[in-house]
């Protein structure tokens, strides 16, 4: 229901410093972990908001990585099971880009790095920030950084991951306009493959010319 907004300020951007957390409690720890939280914030119209309880899922940053060969113009794409699909209704073995969990001590750019080796093989030539995004604020922490990396896809297909970490991953090179089909079919449904596409169909050309030193 729309509301009064002749009181609203003009400038209603709030901070962190416009959140009280009254309580915060882990209620379950694993390789994830879940807490429960009682806050209040501050609303449009000046108030503060009644106390609300909220369960977040406490994940972190991650970073996700699409490595383009622009040379043979194909991406290359790792397929792996992913437990958050298993009730979706299709297939839980998803096509999506390289990507990891960020360390800590690691940057963004690092971890961009060494999961394109340990997930496909690659060398990573140059990098290409995207942007920085939230995939799911409503209820989880995690942020994403989202890069575009130069690499060369020649010979790369193949089975990769590390055991110890539960990793069985295809690796699939694939031209750029069968990945863009993908995304329009369904067979990409991950935001970060979706958004990274999507971005490079749009920024192509100017990516290339920003690359143009290392082809």
């Amino acid at each position: 229901m729309k509301q009064d907004t002749q009181k609203l300020p003009a400038d209603s951007q709030f901070g962190k410093d416009d959140v009280e957390v009254i309580s915060r409690q882990t209620g379950y720890q694993g390789f994830f972990s879940i807490q429960k939280l009682e806050l209040r914030h501050k609303l449009f119209e000046g108030a503060w908001s009644e106390p609300i309880r909220r369960e977040l899922f406490v994940r972190g940053g991650a970073t996700c990585m699409l490595p383009y060969d622009p040379v043979r113009d194909q991406v290359v794409l790792c397929e792996q099971f992913r437990i958050g699909a298993l009730y979706e209704g299709s297939s839980p073995w998803l096509m999506e880009l390289v990507a990891g969990i960020n360390e800590e001590g690691e940057t963004p750019e690092s971890v961009a790095c060494r999961e394109a080796q340990e997930e496909a093989g690659l060398e990573v030539k140059a990098l290409r920030k995207i942007r920085h995004y939230l995939p799911s604020p409503g209820g989880s922490s995690e942020s994403i950084d989202l890069f575009c990396g130069l690499v060369n896809a020649e010979g790369v297909e193949g089975l990769y991951g590390l055991p110890h970490e539960g990793e069985d991953i295809r690796v699939h090179v694939v031209s750029r306009e069968q990945a863009y089909a993908w995304v329009e079919s369904g067979r990409i449904k991950d935001a970060a493959g979706i958004i990274a596409l999507q971005w490079l169909q749009l920024n192509r050309e100017q990516l290339l010319a920003e690359w143009r030193e290392f082809l």
